[in-house]
């Protein structure tokens, strides 16, 4: 039988139970996409067992059944005996790497992407076509139309990108407006510091604005999610050794991100180093710390907005969030409290919209029927903004929306808050230009408050 260190082996009657079930097969969204078993979380558990066993060889096939999961955590929730066929793919996928480790992954997650600096130079280009005006003259003369689909998706999922990241612009302590309640610690993310600037300074506003100290130290790295869904767990501990000790020496009484992705990988710091002697308590403390933004100010005595946004609005839940995080009625309260705002539920808003990191790169076709779907269910409400709590989401989202054309606008949660507290007793409607590029850009980053 195949040992792995990271590799929690179901019971024999778990096996039997899962083989004879069959519960997950109606929320997995790979199987409703191809109807085959091999796509299906079952299907899954039963190659993982096999391959355990000895009686498969851990063949690229093999492996490819396990990357084409979602990990969307559907089936783990929807399971009645606790087996987690979600976990398990990705602990096959780690089991892979140790046995046969791959030097691009060593290079892409060891060397790049937890390297903040190389990272900012590495999406420079990005920036460039942004900042020189190409990218809008690409889409004025149709030229984004001729490229092959998939590359015109990817094109699509980029958001407004800023002039520079926010680890560069985000002063490292911003004090509170009024007397000061809390001490945050702020985890700034890659995605948003590089991409979603404007989200996270709109997250510090909010914050500082509702008696929070927020405290962002500049050195964070990668939270690990990148890592560990490509099978390296080794890398995604010592992410997180250097993340705990950083936020150690800031002393704050809790750790606040917008990013769902990083909270549900955070969160996990204490149960990824149990076993490490010396880092288990500091580990669990740390992630006992760990709140999604609007887990957090949903706790706190929050500032109603006097400002009003006249606005169609609805919510999709990210995995990360509402299965990893338990956290799915805070944000739909948040947006509940901004007055004009017409909040309507979204058909399977709990579905996963596709995204899964990088498969619209890896499993191009896939992901978009599943896109599709989540496009059609927002169509239908005719909502104004879509709001969203991961940047994955986000992304892949904005390529749906640009795929059809349609005049709705990918958004967080508190943006849409901070547009409130910022236009005081005024009306907001945004037009679409401002709702694409969202209320100062760069000279906002400058002056978070």
């Amino acid at each position: 039988m195949t040992e792995t260190k990271h590799l929690h082996q179901p019971s024999e009657d778990q096996y039997l139970n899962c083989i004879r079930c069959g519960l997950c097969l109606s929320v997995c969204p790979t199987y409703r996409e191809h109807l085959s078993e091999l796509a299906s979380p079952r299907g899954r558990v039963a190659l993982t067992r096999k391959s355990l066993e000895g009686q498969l060889e851990l063949s690229p096939n093999l492996i490819e059944q396990m990357y084409s999961c979602f990990a969307c955590l559907a089936c783990n929730e929807a399971c009645p005996v606790g087996i987690r066929p979600a976990d398990l793919a990705l602990d096959m996928r780690s089991l892979q790497e140790e046995s046969h480790p791959t030097s691009w992954k060593q290079t892409l997650f060891g060397s790049l992407i937890p390297k903040p600096k190389r990272m900012e130079w590495v999406t420079l280009p990005l920036r460039l076509y942004e900042m020189t005006g190409l990218r809008r003259a690409a889409y004025a003369v149709g030229l984004n139309r001729s490229l092959p689909s998939q590359l015109r998706d990817m094109e699509a999922m980029l958001p407004h990108l800023p002039q520079r990241p926010l680890r560069q612009a985000l002063p490292e302590v911003i004090e509170t407006e009024g007397q000061s309640k809390y001490r945050v610690g702020f985890f700034l993310g890659c995605a948003q510091s590089l991409m979603f600037a404007e989200e996270s300074a709109a997250t510090v506003r909010v914050l500082a604005r509702n008696g929070c100290t927020v405290i962002t130290p500049k050195e964070t790295v990668c939270c690990g999610m990148p890592a560990k869904g490509y099978g390296r767990v080794d890398l995604v501990q010592q992410q997180a050794r250097h993340n705990i000790a950083l936020f150690e020496q800031v002393n704050v009484e809790v750790i606040v991100t917008d990013c769902a992705t990083c909270g549900s990988m955070l969160k996990e710091y204490g149960q990824l180093l149990a076993d490490d002697s010396e880092w288990a308590m500091r580990a669990s403390a740390f992630s006992q710390k760990v709140r999604d933004v609007s887990e957090f100010l949903m706790q706190i005595p929050l500032e109603k907005p006097n400002g009003r946004i006249e606005a169609r609005v609805t919510y999709h839940d990210p995995c990360h969030l509402g299965r990893g995080q338990g956290v799915w009625k805070q944000p739909r309260e948040l947006l509940r409290m901004i007055d004009g705002l017409e909040f309507v539920e979204l058909p399977e808003a709990d579905w996963c919209c596709g995204s899964a990191g990088s498969q619209l790169i890896t499993h191009y076709e896939t992901s978009t029927k599943v896109l599709d779907r989540k496009i059609e269910n927002i169509e239908s409400i005719q909502a104004d903004y879509v709001a969203s709590g991961c940047p994955g989401c986000q992304m892949q989202l904005n390529a749906g929306m640009r795929r059809r054309a349609a005049n709705v606008n990918i958004v967080h949660p508190i943006q849409l808050l901070d547009w409130a507290y910022r236009q005081d007793s005024k009306v907001s409607r945004l037009s679409s230009f401002q709702r694409r590029v969202p209320l100062g850009d760069d000279k906002t980053l400058e002056s978070v408050r």
